[in-house]
């Protein structure tokens, strides 16, 4: 008797503005498969189903936003239960990256549109354990060991 297969479950993660757009152009692949969109409360409405607190390296209260989005975050992970983490950055999905690490579960990480000749804080940071690395940006190739090109999401 062959067991059913579920669909993998897909966590699309980014912070707000540019990031959050790029990642919004992977809608079909929740569409295809099961999945949810997480990003920062703003005061733009945003199709997300989760929103965590936004936050920056240069805000003063980070590390205490970090922690709260960290423990919303493994409430997120215990309902959800992702097979994938797929993010263009930065803060806010950190707590993902960190839990797809713990539990080996797959990460995708697309390198920001933004940064063509340089590379990101965020990008390597996570480059590590990536299972899969995505510059939008053929000059962004040389600035990691992991990286393809995968062409813009725009």
């Amino acid at each position: 008797m062959r067991k059913h297969k579920r669909k993998p479950r897909l966590c699309l993660v980014s912070s707000s503005g540019g990031h959050w757009e790029q990642l919004q152009k992977l809608q079909p692949l929740i569409d295809k498969y099961d999945g949810f969109l997480v990003t920062e409360k703003t005061q733009f409405p945003e199709n997300a189903k989760y929103f965590m607190r936004q936050t920056d390296l240069k805000d003063k209260f980070m590390i205490p936003k970090m922690l709260l989005n960290s423990f919303k975050a493994i409430g997120i992970w215990i309902k959800e239960r992702p097979d994938f983490v797929i993010t263009t950055g930065t803060m806010v999905a950190f707590p993902f990256y960190i839990l797809a690490v713990i539990f080996h579960k797959k990460i995708v990480y697309i390198e920001t549109f933004g940064r063509a000749n340089m590379p990101t804080v965020a990008g390597k940071k996570m480059e590590k354990h990536t299972d899969l690395f995505i510059v939008q940006w053929k000059t962004q190739v040389k600035h990691y060991k992991k990286a393809v090109y995968g062409g813009c999401l725009y």
